[in-house]
């Protein structure tokens, strides 16, 4: 098949693509952790414009993919048996078309791609080692690495202190919400104070919504009218609403609302916040506890951090917002819930 380019007057892609994530909106906002600070400042002149998102995405099933260099004393620290088999197995949610752009199905209905693929072959071929993704439900990839069917998960996992009880992370990304507004707007959300009195549209039962209930709160304490939180059936009805005016904004995962500005062009970023505010936390690879990975894959991160190939992996699919500056082996994550112990 030839390379195909979507562009931003592509509808029938942008329809697909936002199906797939707002039915899915509840595993995504489970899943990311939040980004350094509570929220993050956001230049005007940036919001939905090409300095931080591509006019196009390569959705074709041959990917033009950046390339990692070979590491060998980074591949020396690999286990034995890793090494001797030269393969890593990665398990990947993006099933069923998957959730652009993190992880989804290729033109061919078959090649898996998007930024969480792509993550994977830089990081193998620093290792020395073939990448061998394997597509399943998000909830799956837990039962595969415990199994040892994945040697590691690349899927949007936060790093949680619940999770580092069984698993080992090597960080590779921020976990971001977005506010989307309607082009034009002139809205900029930093902060509480900036939701005060609008209407913004949320999934319900997501962190998205957790953040918002927590901001209406510190709203009313500071004698700010709350916003007004809207809930909705399905995906349609967000941007229909978001395009009539009958919302003022609505709150998802920063890569998926990335990906709607992009295809539908109806839309841009107005802010960002944190995917847990005010905890900080970050996106990992996912690794059984002890199995030697974490720490050579860290190290491939560092890399790839370094000679640029990770910068490249995320400018084309839109997210440098969420890029780290080193890689962490199992920092803090999102505390257990209270009660817990």
């Amino acid at each position: 098949m030839s390379s195909r380019r979507i562009h931003v007057t592509t509808r029938r892609r942008a329809l697909l693509a936002a199906a797939a994530f707002l039915t899915t909106a509840t595993t995504l906002g489970a899943c990311a952790d939040p980004a350094p600070t509570g929220t993050a400042e956001v230049d005007p002149k940036d919001l939905g414009g090409s300095k931080v998102l591509p006019v196009s995405f390569d959705t074709s099933a041959d990917q033009k993919r950046p390339t990692g260099k070979l590491h060998p004393e980074i591949a020396a620290e690999l286990p034995a048996v890793v090494k001797a088999r030269g393969t890593l197995v990665i398990g990947s949610g993006g099933a069923g078309g998957g959730i652009p752009p993190l992880a989804f199905t290729a033109d061919d209905n078959r090649t898996p791609i998007g930024v969480e693929v792509d993550v994977a072959h830089v990081v193998a071929d620093i290792l020395g080692l073939e990448p061998e993704v394997q597509t399943t439900s998000w909830e799956n990839l837990f039962i595969g690495v415990d199994s040892g069917k994945y040697q590691v998960a690349i899927s949007n996992v936060g790093v949680s202190e619940e999770r580092k009880e069984r698993y080992d992370f090597a960080t590779y990304r921020l976990g971001l919400h977005a506010f989307e507004a309607k082009k034009g707007s002139g809205l900029i959300v930093k902060g509480p104070a900036d939701i005060s009195g609008k209407k913004v549209a949320v999934g319900s039962g997501t962190l998205q919504e957790a953040i918002l209930l927590r901001w209406n709160e510190e709203n009313a304490r500071a004698g700010r009218t709350p916003a007004e939180l809207v809930y909705y059936q399905g995906t349609t009805e967000y941007y229909l609403a978001l395009d009539s005016g009958r919302i003022d904004l609505y709150l998802g995962p920063n890569p998926t609302a990335t990906y709607h500005v992009v295809t539908a062009g109806k839309t841009q970023i107005v802010g960002t916040v944190s995917s847990s505010y005010p905890i900080p936390g970050k996106v990992g690879v996912l690794t059984k506890k002890g199995n030697g990975l974490a720490k050579p894959i860290s190290d491939a991160i560092n890399a790839a951090i370094a000679d640029g190939s990770y910068a490249k992996v995320l400018e084309r699919w839109g997210l440098t917002a969420e890029a780290v500056p080193a890689s962490e082996v199992n920092p803090a994550g999102l505390p257990k819930p209270t009660g817990t112990k």
